[in-house]
Order: C-alpha cells, then sequence, then structure tokens
C-alpha cells in the first residue's frame, strides 16, 4: 500500500503495518488507519503516519525503554474492544513531543496495538504515577532538533 507522507513522500508501506484506531486519537477522531512506520532496525522511534491525511504524524516509542516500570492499567472493557484477551498479544507506544529543551512522552495517554488484528486504541490513563510530559531527553540547544 502506498501512503503519502509531507515528510518521506509516498511510501510503500506493507498491509501488517497499517493499524486500525476504530475511535481514532485523541483529538483526531475522524482520521482512524495510521502506518508505523520504523525508520531504521535499531531505532527507538517510529512514525505513526495517518494513511488519510500526510501532514498528521506522531512520533511514537516504546515507552518501556525510557521507564522500565511503566505498565498501562487497561480496563476489561478496553481489553474487549480490542480483542485482547492477554496483554502480551499488545504492543504499547507513548506520543513524543517537543517542550522547551526537551522531548517528552505522553505516559497518560499510551496507545495499546493488538499485535494479531492490528486495532489499536489510545487510552486515557488517571495514574498519579505517569504525567503528561515526561521527560526523556534534554536537548543542548534549541538548534538540534526541529519540530
Amino acid at each position: 500500500m502506498k501512503v503519502q507522507t509531507t515528510r518521506f513522500g509516498s511510501v510503500e508501506v506493507d498491509a501488517t503495518r497499517i493499524i486500525e484506531f476504530p475511535s481514532g486519537l485523541l483529538g483526531f477522531s475522524s482520521y482512524t488507519s495510521y502506518a508505523l512506520l520504523q525508520p531504521d532496525d535499531e531505532g527507538l522511534f517510529y512514525w505513526l503516519q495517518s494513511t488519510e491525511a500526510p501532514e498528521l504524524a506522531f512520533v511514537v516509542t516504546d515507552p518501556s525503554s525510557w521507564v522500565p516500570e511503566y505498565q498501562a492499567n487497561v480496563r476489561r472493557e478496553q481489553m474487549d474492544e480490542l480483542e485482547l484477551t492477554d496483554l502480551d498479544a499488545a504492543q504499547t507506544f507513548v506520543i513524543v513531543n517537543k517542550y522547551d529543551l526537551a522531548l517528552t512522552v505522553n505516559l497518560q495517554g499510551p496507545i495499546v496495538i493488538n499485535l494479531a488484528s492490528r486495532k489499536a486504541m489510545q487510552l486515557v490513563l488517571v495514574d498519579k504515577r505517569w504525567t503528561t510530559r515526561h521527560e526523556i531527553v534534554r536537548i543542548a540547544s534549541e538548534q538540534r532538533v526541529s519540530a
């Protein structure tokens, strides 16, 4: 499948990399189909690229790479909606943002993907251990990162 992007042009994406969000992402409910693009095999960051809007993409990462004790508490009804019986059959990502001179992740809004069905959902956690701006990288100067 060809996916148009504003960052990479036209990208060929294997169908197994297409993820469906029946309810969309928070603030983007009308966009339900995304491709998970991995810039390189060793990287910690991925692009979650809308297949419907070339300009809509999010940098995401596995939260356990930054916060080893992180775990998204998925409620039973969310598990049912994702068609999951076990969280071991899921992958969790969090959205990366640039905030001041740091890269941060939103640990209160994880994205959970059923690896078998490629069905996904962005959760809203109410857990005081996690923040919406958990710093993962401090940037030395403003010129080093462009958002």
